[in-house]
């Protein structure tokens, strides 16, 4: 069965391991840092106060996304990923065997990375919460950022989204939101959390579809909510109807995100596997980009396909933070297919800023190959699209209460030109 373990030893030629015990404070992160500009995961033996090793930057390049996936390219990444979507998997349920410990969250795999950050935190940590108020049990998974406040109390940032919903439906009846919380697991399981499917769609079912057979789960002893079997670490605990400031923390833009009144959880047990390896992953890295970013390129390619003949490639590019900025390549059949991309692109992912559109041609991951595409192909009387005051992202330091201001550049050749005009020259 895939497990975080198993996938570690996949990619090994990618993996520095560090023997000697390093801190958890700065030190680990920044190591992390080192190793994320060379496309290294780092496998720390010791972190101090931690218990077991801790696995960061662990799908930080494309060819590792690639491994996971089980797939040679980014289209058939993206088809892969919508199809988990649209079709998601099934679960096999075993009985729970994993082994209760003292509750300290202290020696959970939570670092301090920035240096105004709020204190330690865990940044894979996938909260799954239940519902069945419906009578028809409903499951979500999602990660979450968490801060440690004391021994057996953490607050995590919830969004407005389906776990805020559920906590507002277990907050409606008077009643605290019972939680697992879990650390350490194949990152498809992590992918598959990162995603948004609709209300009802079980996030595990869709790891169940990425990996490719039933996803085996167990049902914590407290509460009753299924957890993979081959997790690391799995917390059981209670969203309050407490609130404590959460922040400030670093976020994908690699600015500080504000302090939040948020949930205090309450934590009531921690269980630990016979193979614990914790997931640390460094805010605004790479890693951080990739399972926040790619399920947004999924949908962007598959809303760009509908619109245009054929899309070679989508990429949230890291100047961008892997969230406001996108370049699309694309096959142009008719002028306008390019504004119609630039289009269909915003509506797939509404926190995009910047939308540019090239050729085939042009090399996605190289920005010097991008520029030169707007410097050549690109005329701003013709091809900019600017739409004023919508609705962006509220990552975006810029924007104002989410409003900003979103610009697309069509950077295709256009069809009234000679082609051969626009082709970059070569040396046989």
């Amino acid at each position: 069965m895939p497990s975080l373990r198993s996938f570690i030893d996949e990619i090994r030629d990618y993996v520095t391991v560090i023997e000697r015990e390093v801190s958890p404070i700065y030190e680990a992160p920044r190591i992390m840092l080192e190793s994320d500009y060379k496309g290294l995961t780092v496998f720390f033996k010791r972190i101090s106060g931690v218990l077991g090793p801790v696995v960061g930057n662990l799908v930080n390049t494309r060819k590792k996304l690639y491994r996971m996936l089980n797939v040679s390219d980014d289209v058939n990444a993206y088809k892969k990923l919508i199809g988990a979507l649209e079709n998601p998997g099934s679960l096999k349920e075993e009985s729970f065997s994993m082994k209760s410990v003292d509750v300290d969250v202290n020696f959970l795999p939570a670092l301090k990375f920035y240096e105004q950050d709020a204190g330690r935190y865990l940044t894979s940590s996938i909260i799954i919460a239940c519902e069945d108020f419906s009578g028809e049990e409903i499951c979500n998974a999602s990660v979450h950022r968490i801060l440690l406040i004391d021994r057996d109390k953490v607050v995590a940032r919830i969004v407005p989204r389906h776990l805020y919903n559920i906590v507002k439906e277990y907050s409606s009846r008077g009643m605290e939101t019972p939680i697992a919380i879990v650390i350490g697991v194949h990152p498809a399981i992590l992918l598959a959390s990162a995603t948004s499917p609709p209300y009802g769609v079980f996030e595990l079912k869709i790891a169940s579809k990425l990996l490719e057979e039933p996803l085996r789960v167990a049902r914590t002893p407290k509460y009753n909510i299924p957890v993979p079997v081959d997790s690391s670490i799995v917390l059981e605990g209670r969203i309050t109807s407490e609130e404590v400031d959460e922040g400030p923390f670093v976020d994908i833009t690699g600015t500080y995100d504000k302090v939040r009144r948020q949930p205090l959880i309450k934590v009531d047990v921690i269980y630990v596997s016979n193979d614990v390896i914790g997931h640390a992953i460094l805010p605004a890295s790479n890693e951080h980009r990739i399972f926040q970013g790619f399920p947004r390129e999924a949908l962007i390619w598959r809303s760009v396909s509908t619109v245009v003949p054929k899309v070679y490639g989508v990429r949230l590019t890291p100047g961008g933070c892997g969230w406001l900025h996108a370049v699309i390549s694309i096959e142009k059949s008719h002028e306008g297919d390019g504004k119609n991309a630039i289009l269909a692109a915003f509506a797939a992912h509404p926190s995009l800023k910047h939308v540019v559109v090239v050729d085939k041609d042009i090399c996605l991951d190289d920005p010097h190959s991008i520029e030169w595409a707007i410097a050549t192909r690109f005329r701003a009387d013709r091809d900019l699209v600017i739409i004023n005051n919508i609705r962006g992202s509220t990552l975006d330091p810029i924007a104002k209460d989410g409003l900003t201001c979103k610009m697309g550049l069509d950077a295709t050749i256009p069809l009234t030109h000679r082609k051969e005009d626009f082709i970059r020259a070569k040396i046989p």
